[in-house]
């Protein structure tokens, strides 16, 4: 069993190359312009619950832990009887927020922050490998494919390496570092389990750290998903044969179509808030607010107790405004296990859509 080691960073070839150069300067673009766009919904709840369960669950997927969408919706109301894969999806959702509350709070991202992310996302405390034996093989074939460093202290060297190199400026492009920093993550491999969740999130987070997204809201696992073959090729020519090249386009390529489609969800939502919003002026203009809009958008299903917290209402008049709304075509009510919940049809069949 030979291991493979990387070296450390940064990297002592020159990686922006004209071409390499050309994308990134469009796949910024696009970034910002998600970043902009964001901002038109006031509320930053909606968005990064809707936006975070797109991205939890297709990260999960490209582990091959399925859950169905109305389930992962559902997995938000604390119903006991969701299935083990939505509980994994769910633990991923906590575990990107919970790294968002750490680089926001400490403008850093360090290997002790990454370890939280990966306990909090396998829900133990297993840590950093400790024992060797560790290969990543081809599913298809049982062939040995990549064996990450073995050694707790190589594995911990890397990692501090990694951590100066996500966290010290220099002239190249954010983007770029960040195609170089998940190549080096994936191929440390420094957890049992969890790695390439972990990674991923890195990714998100890192752009946050460098102030190129205010919310943690561009999910790139939708697209590794579409490309998953490419993706595990791309990384391995890396390993192999030095291809830092295809593989800096390849995640440059997908940064920018995942913002761009990011933006059509994002500009979907506000149009479908601003009809609710004149529906709801025009039928039902007594009990009609900003708020009681606000709620209906932050999460897909709606319940009593979500009005009754959220606007100050007493449970009647919560329960009579959500009848109300449901009559008009906004809301369908459905009973599950021994609670009654209010669905947003167009919201649901929108984040739907946009998972598929």
């Amino acid at each position: 069993m030979t291991e493979f080691i990387p070296s450390n960073l940064p990297l002592e070839i020159d990686i922006e190359t004209k071409s390499i150069l050309k994308k990134s300067i469009t796949a910024n673009k696009a970034l910002a312009k998600l970043n902009g766009v964001a901002k038109i919904i006031p509320n930053q709840a909606i968005l990064i619950n809707s936006l975070i369960l797109q991205e939890a669950k297709d990260s999960s997927e490209i582990e091959n832990i399925i859950t169905t969408h109305d389930e992962l919706f559902r997995s938000g109301l604390d119903i006991s009887s969701i299935s083990h894969a939505t509980k994994e999806v769910q633990s991923y959702s906590r575990a990107l927020l919970k790294g968002f509350d750490l680089v926001r709070e400490h403008s850093l991202l360090l290997t002790r922050h990454i370890v939280d992310i990966q306990e909090e996302l396998e829900g133990n405390v297993a840590g950093i490998r400790k024992q060797a034996g560790t290969v990543l093989k081809n599913q298809a074939t049982g062939e040995v494919i990549h064996t990450p460093p073995q050694d707790e202290a190589t594995i911990r060297k890397l990692l501090n390496n990694l951590e100066q190199y996500i966290n010290t400026e220099d002239d190249i492009d954010p983007l770029i570092k960040m195609a170089v920093i998940h190549y080096q993550f994936e191929s440390i491999h420094p957890f049992y389990d969890g790695n390439g969740r972990t990674g991923r999130i890195i990714n998100i987070l890192y752009l946050v750290l460098n102030d190129l997204l205010d919310l943690p809201i561009l999910y790139l696992s939708s697209y590794i998903i579409k490309h998953k073959a490419d993706y595990y090729k791309l990384l391995q020519e890396v390993r192999t044969k030095d291809s830092w090249h295809e593989w800096i386009l390849y995640m440059l390529e997908g940064i920018e179509q995942t913002a761009l489609g990011q933006i059509q969800l994002i500009n979907d939502i506000k149009e479908l808030m601003d009809s609710t919003k004149e529906q709801l002026k025009i039928e039902l203009p007594k009990i009609y607010s900003k708020d009681l809009l606000e709620v209906l958008f932050i999460h897909p299903y709606t319940k009593i107790d979500m009005l009754v917290h959220s606007l100050d209402l007493h449970r009647e008049t919560a329960s009579k405004h959500l009848q109300a709304i449901e009559k008009i075509g906004i809301l369908k009510s459905v009973k599950i296990k021994n609670s009654k919940f209010f669905v947003n049809v167009k919201l649901f069949e929108l984040l739907q859509k946009g998972m598929s």
